[in-house]
């Protein structure tokens, strides 16, 4: 018997996997190939697409594409003007919503969206089921940069959290399912936006990729880890409060301790006030695998005071063994617990605090690292992650989505 179709609209090209969404989403492919649904995915394209034909199979059963589309700084500069977020006027393609629409207009039992901003991909009208899959409360993102901002900047991130909130509101209100990735997250989307149920998936893993190693075996224990796109104003603003608050601290108590930033495209000016102030920190840029990097460390770090959804990095260390120290948002809607599977952390002091008595304490380190990995092993893996999205695409589809 044929097996439904189901449309993935995603608006960015997946590949390489170097960031959250891009991870989440392509797991989530990759372990529903072959179940109930015939997967299309439709995205953006770069010139080099024919080099990721590999990757692109094991995801999806078809794949449409466009050009993926380029704005200059310039131009994203101007896009502050309109009347919704930069990042929804950014991700508009004449071209992609002619792929879209066609593809709809064929034999599609379920068009999914990922992230609100592809909603410019799609058409008003959406006779198949649809379904949102939001990896973040959107405009929560905006408003914490708001409150942490200063100056113009600050007028800046509240704009865009104004628009971002009306924008968020409207698209999910239009869909017959939304999906979030945490329950904290549905809860709020469903209480901010008034809507009538939003389904929820866990954060997964790879644990056959990311397998456990004992911090025994790694680290000369001085290293601190963090991983994370330096690209990414949360990150930035991450690492900028581990360097200027924390890190002074963490000096006093141990002076030989030294830092690796695992991400592409880290700023020049993080990168020089490293230099400037003969701290032992090194930035890797981007590069095809983190696990060295990880395995290398005595401790993995998510110093985050921005952002939403879910942060993939905590469960790819720990599944490595590697103990973590976050703030409470780094590891936000994540099902683990502080103390048992974490350290957590928020004041400077308290962090670096956190970060040396797991320096200083390799037992402890052993302990929450077995455990949060048994934690995962139970329940956090990307197959059973892709099990409860295709049961609510399956629901979606059968029109038991709402009440």
């Amino acid at each position: 018997m044929n097996r439904p179709r189901l449309l993935f609209v995603s608006p960015r090209f997946l590949f390489p996997t170097d960031e959250g969404g891009k991870i989440r989403t392509s797991n989530i492919l990759r372990n529903m190939k072959g179940g109930a649904f015939e997967v299309t995915l439709a995205s953006p394209a770069p010139p080099d697409v024919s080099g990721f034909a590999a990757e692109i199979d094991a995801v999806c059963d078809e794949f449409l594409s466009w050009p993926a589309p380029t704005m200059s700084r310039l131009g994203r500069l101007m896009a502050l003007a309109a009347s919704v977020p930069v990042g929804v006027a950014t991700d508009r393609s004449a071209r992609g919503c002619e792929v879209v629409a066609g593809a709809i207009a064929g034999q599609t039992d379920v068009v999914l969206v990922d992230f609100p901003h592809a909603d410019v991909l799609v058409p008003r009208h959406i006779d198949p089921a649809s379904v949102m899959f939001t990896h973040n409360v959107e405009a929560e993102i905006f408003e914490r940069h708001a409150g942490l901002a200063r100056g113009i900047w600050r007028l800046v991130w509240r704009s865009q959290a104004q628009k971002m909130r009306r924008f968020e509101g409207e698209v999910l209100r239009r869909f017959d399912t939304v999906i979030a990735v945490s329950a904290r997250d549905g809860e709020a989307l469903a209480r901010r936006y008034a809507l009538p149920s939003v389904h929820r998936i866990d954060t997964g893993v790879d644990l056959d990729f990311f397998n456990f190693q004992p911090a025994s075996a790694g680290g000369d224990g001085n290293t601190i880890v963090f991983v994370g796109a330096m690209d990414s104003p949360a990150n930035i603003d991450g690492v900028a409060f581990l360097m200027q608050e924390i890190w002074p601290l963490v000096l006093r108590g141990r002076p030989a301790a030294r830092a690796v930033i695992v991400g592409r495209r880290p700023p020049e000016s993080l990168v020089s006030a490293a230099r400037d102030r003969g701290l032992a920190w090194e930035f890797t840029g981007l590069v095809d695998d983190i696990r060295p990097h990880v395995a290398a460390a005595d401790v993995a770090v998510i110093p985050l005071r921005i952002g939403s959804g879910t942060r993939i990095k905590a469960f790819e260390a720990m599944a490595m063994g590697r103990p973590v120290v976050s703030t409470r948002l780094g590891v936000e809607g994540l099902d683990i617990e502080p103390g048992e599977h974490f350290l957590a952390a928020d004041p400077a002091a308290d962090f670096a605090a956190a970060i040396l008595r797991l320096l200083g304490d390799a037992a402890l380190g052993e302990r929450l690292a077995r455990q949060a990995r048994t934690r995962l092993e139970a329940r956090f893996s990307w197959a059973q992650v892709a099990r409860q999205f295709e049961a609510i695409c399956l629901a979606a589809r059968r029109g038991q989505s709402r009440g």
